[in-house]
């Protein structure tokens, strides 16, 4: 029988494969370009290449395409077969070290902020050997970055590599400092947890929203929902576990290291996580992850839906975010030790990501921003849209005690007894996990957890990599040449605690007193991607990326608009279909079955003089509703079309903050009151029962 580490990476080009196929001198610069950065020449790019397509068909693979990450969101992919003609009239298989390191797709047809023209088309691929390659579809698909004719990066992997780069180089400088040389270099390793919905295929077919927007717009709460907390963890059902099974076995192939799934606490909603890895890797992962769960669910019947909030009224779907960094030989620089306190490099680098998260909280919040994560910040399952930290009690008394010079005595290891002597004791944790804090300390890792789950990773850990780096140098350059590096140590430590306890906070993110709080300690609120987007170009983080080197200020300038672009473009789709729905199903629905029971109501009056008050309540209600449902879809239309007159997209992102969004849920308001009193064979698609429980 076939075992899971039989077939484990069968269709990755990773380093037990490049071992067998490379020559060992070969393997040994790609080796070094690898885990060093190491420059690479053509020739041996040549042979990395031979082997790569040897290995690619020997696994059935007939094309190989360069795999990017453009700024849509998704991947991108152009398939060319191996084939070259021969003089006699047949073929050979090739493949060069130039097409390997270099490919040239359509620039202009992808999002570039103004960046390329239409008429400039010309855009660049160059391969990662950092990411293995890999067979999918039968074709070999090689990780590359994406960039203009100009030399502009337009994708995600290109500024992600700059400010992984940006981080190692500022850590070793640390490193350094406390005398480590052994340390080649520093990594952000990375688990995205992945939460989704499944739901029956045939159901989705009926619901326009769900086709083009990927949420419902219409929708009256089910009777149950979420209320008992049964669905958590509960028993996988069948269907669902057959999914699971099937999706694991398509991730392990790729080398995807899927680890833990589980019930999520929506209905019809669950999460699979991986085991960390290299954060180029894990987001890599994460989009052939998303990707894979669409097709796996197809084959099953199943829709997945990536949305961050599909439906109204029970938890929305995110993508927890546990970052750490570590060196080349293991060491997690997040790691407290047994004695954090007395571990003043743990202390430092926790001190550099509590200065970063509140210097660039702004760019943090940017990081998540789309038109579908703003409906799920600061309900039920997410936290809210003020970053803040959360740390727990002991390291908090830690900084307490560093802040104001005292003597710290340390956390005891409480043993937890359960009250059941067959069961084992355990140490308890010194640290709670605090699900409404945005950025929260567990263990040896932050968690993000506001990240959507439609989210590409790459954006958040760009600023969190850039953010940290830039609080490393500072400490850098002010230790690197002090006389007593001790003293200065502990001063810089204390600095830090003193000038950024306001982003600190172990509280509950939900209470509504903490909105007031916050915005006394100086946090920011942005609600909406309208809101806080345009801040990517404040002057701060313009010289944030420049001085690191991750994006240039065209290049920034051209994200910021894709981004406003995209909610603009996001939301105008939804109005539409929204428009559609209603004029086109939900009305005439409503209008024959309200048409019915009128006509029921004066067949019982003429037969028997009933009172018909069933009757006359309901035509009533429902009558009330259409003409206030039509009015306010009108109005809808009428906002609409006038979105198309702003020419500058930040006063159009306003505009649609500001007008279409609170009209579509006015015209949301009086759909789902009608559907409350509609016989369920009358009303035009699948209702929310239809759609969670069955």
């Amino acid at each position: 029988m076939e075992t899971v580490t039989d077939y484990f990476g069968c269709l990755v080009f990773d380093d037990k494969v490049m071992k067998k196929y490379l020559p060992s001198d070969v393997y040994g610069i790609l080796k070094k370009t690898i885990d060093e950065g190491a420059s690479l020449d053509i020739s041996v790019a040549n042979a990395v290449a031979g082997a790569m397509k040897d290995w690619a068909i020997s696994n059935g693979a007939t094309h190989y395409t360069h795999w990017f990450q453009p700024l849509t969101g998704v991947t991108a992919e152009k398939h060319d077969s191996f084939i070259a003609p021969t003089a006699d009239g047949k073929i050979i298989m090739e493949f060069s070290g130039k097409e390997l390191i270099k490919g040239e797709p359509d620039a202009s047809s992808f999002p570039s902020g103004g960046i390329r023209a239409t008429f400039e088309a010309r855009g660049y691929t160059a391969w990662d050997p950092t990411s293995f390659a890999f067979i999918k579809d039968n074709t070999l698909c090689i990780p590359t970055a994406f960039c203009a004719y100009t030399g502009e990066a337009l994708d995600k992997k290109t500024p992600l590599l700059r400010s992984m780069q940006a981080l190692n180089k500022q850590a070793l400088r640390i490193l350094r400092l406390f005398g480590n040389t052994k340390a080649k270099c520093v990594r952000p390793s990375v688990g995205p947890e992945q939460e989704y919905f499944l739901i029956d295929k045939e159901q989705y077919k009926k619901r326009k929203d769900l086709i083009f927007c990927g949420r419902t717009l219409f929708g009256s709460s089910s009777a149950k929902g979420q209320e008992l907390d049964d669905h958590y963890f509960g028993v996988i059902k069948p269907r669902v576990a057959a999914f699971m099974a099937d999706l694991n076995k398509e991730l392990w192939k790729l080398g995807i290291l899927a680890k833990t799934e589980h019930n999520e606490v929506a209905p019809s909603q669950h999460e699979l996580a991986p085991i960390y890895t290299t954060t180029n890797i894990a987001t890599d992962h994460n989009q052939l992850t998303m990707e894979i769960m669409q097709k796996v669910a197809d084959r099953h019947g199943l829709v997945c839906l990536l949305h961050e909030k599909p439906f109204e009224g029970v938890n929305g779907s995110g993508k927890h975010n546990n970052w750490s960094i570590a060196t080349d030989d293991g060491v997690n620089l997040l790691s407290p030790g047994e004695t954090p306190y007395e571990n003043a490099q743990f202390l430092l680098f926790l001190c550099a990501v509590i200065k970063a998260v509140d210097d660039y909280q702004d760019l943090l919040r940017i990081s998540v921003a789309t038109a579908g994560n703003d409906h799920r910040l600061g309900a039920n399952e997410a936290p809210p849209a003020i970053v803040s930290m959360f740390l727990g009690e002991e390291l908090d008394g830690i900084l307490d005690a560093i802040e104001n010079d005292k003597p710290y005595s340390g956390a005891e290891k409480t043993v937890m007894r359960l009250g059941v002597h067959v069961l084992p004791k355990f140490p308890k944790d010194t640290t709670d996990r605090n699900r409404t804090s945005p950025f929260a300390f567990t263990g040896n890792k932050f968690e993000f957890r506001m990240l959507g789950s439609a989210n590409s990773i790459a954006c958040a850990n760009i600023m969190i990599n850039t953010a940290v780096a830039e609080s490393l140098k500072i400490y850098a350059d002010r230790l690197e040449n002090v006389e007593n590096f001790e003293e200065a140590l502990h001063a810089m430590i204390k600095k830090t605690i003193t000038d950024h306890r306001r982003i600190i906070f172990n509280g509950n993110g939900y209470d509504e007193h903490w909105v007031k709080e916050a915005e006394a300690r100086g946090l920011l609120n942005y609600k909406t991607t309208a809101d806080c987007m345009p801040h990517l170009l404040d002057e701060k983080n313009v010289a944030l990326f420049a001085s690191h080197k991750v994006f240039s200020l065209v290049e920034l300038e051209s994200r910021c608009d894709i981004m406003l672009e995209n909610y603009c473009k996001t939301v105008l789709i939804e109005a539409k279909t929204m428009t559609d729905m209603v004029n086109r199903q939900i009305i005439p629905a409503v209008e024959k079955f309200t048409g019915d029971v009128a006509a029921m109501a004066l067949t019982k009056a003429s037969f028997c003089g009933a009172p018909c008050k069933y009757e006359n309540t309901v035509v009533a209600a429902l009558s009330k509703d259409v003409d206030a449902l039509c009015e306010n879809a009108v109005k809808l239309a009428s906002l609409t079309d006038k979105a198309s007159e702003f020419g500058n997209i930040r006063d159009k992102s306003a505009y649609i903050r500001d007008e279409i969004l609170p009209q579509m849920e006015e015209v949301r308001k009086y759909a789902d009151e009608a559907e409350k009193y509609t016989a369920k064979e009358y009303w035009p698609f699948p209702t929310y029962d239809d759609l969670l429980f069955y």
